[in-house]
């Protein structure tokens, strides 16, 4: 059973942005509590409130708000805003509850156990759903439901119908949620690094362009081939289609 607080609460006249950063100030934080009479501000004393949520693992807690002139109303609180970079409370929401109705609550899952896909067969447990929402009545909500891995081998998956939860819980998530699984290790690709270093040490050679031999128009080497439809070497023989060379007279 979720532990019972008692807190004292005063009413407040005020809203909007600018009023809850002066109640801030002054050492209070407001809040809003929801009820059959409907929504009503309330402000709360910021240190008190601060040590309530240390003494406990979940903010799902029962409260007995003491509001000024209105008396003593069991609430249960519902929500608390916190400041995006210190963590610091902001604003708290509670709404009333009758401790003889069921209410819907969304309760933090807490695994237990060594898994023997983990201790035995090497591999990972990931907690993929950290919350359930279920139906219960005030007297029964906890902060947590244990639920017990030590059953999962390796490639095993534990779903939301698998969870064996008290009978005073309806769960109302559905039951093809994964909640837990164990996995094999993530194998690393291995990266030739050394060779890819050595690469990247060598600089680059960069050769003089070499001159094309034999070119088209290009004369030909002394004693070679003519290029082609050139004239031929002195005494070779013709360049193809062209007159044969003057024979020297004796």
């Amino acid at each position: 059973m979720a532990k019972e607080i008692k807190l004292a609460a005063g009413k407040r006249e005020t809203s909007g942005t600018s009023a809850a950063k002066s109640l801030r100030k002054t050492g209070w934080m407001p809040a809003v509590v929801y009820g059959e009479r409907g929504a009503r501000s309330l402000r709360i004393n910021r240190r008190d409130f601060d040590t309530m949520l240390k003494h406990h693992a979940s903010e799902n807690l029962i409260i007995d708000l003491d509001v000024e002139g209105e008396g003593v109303t069991k609430a249960l609180l519902r929500e608390v805003q916190h400041e995006a970079v210190m963590g610091g409370v902001l604003h708290a929401d509670f709404v009333e509850i009758s401790m003889t109705k069921k209410m819907r609550v969304t309760i933090s899952l807490s695994l237990q156990g060594d898994p023997i896909g983990v201790s035995q067969g090497g591999g990972i447990l990931e907690h993929l759903l950290r919350h359930v929402e279920v139906d219960c009545l005030p007297g029964d909500l906890v902060e947590s439901i244990e639920v017990d891995v030590s059953g999962l081998s390796l490639g095993s998956t534990l779903m939301i119908r698998d969870l064996k939860v008290d009978s005073k819980f309806t769960v109302i998530t559905s039951g093809d949620v994964a909640v837990a699984t164990v996995v094999a290790p993530r194998e690393e690709k291995v990266e030739e690094v050394a060779a890819d270093a050595a690469a990247a040490a060598t600089p680059e050679v960069i050769g003089k362009k070499k001159e094309e031999e034999g070119a088209e128009g290009a004369a030909p080497a002394k004693g070679g081939a003519p290029a082609k439809g050139g004239a031929p070497a002195k005494g070779g023989a013709p360049a193809k289609g062209g007159a044969p060379a003057k024979e020297k007279k004796a």
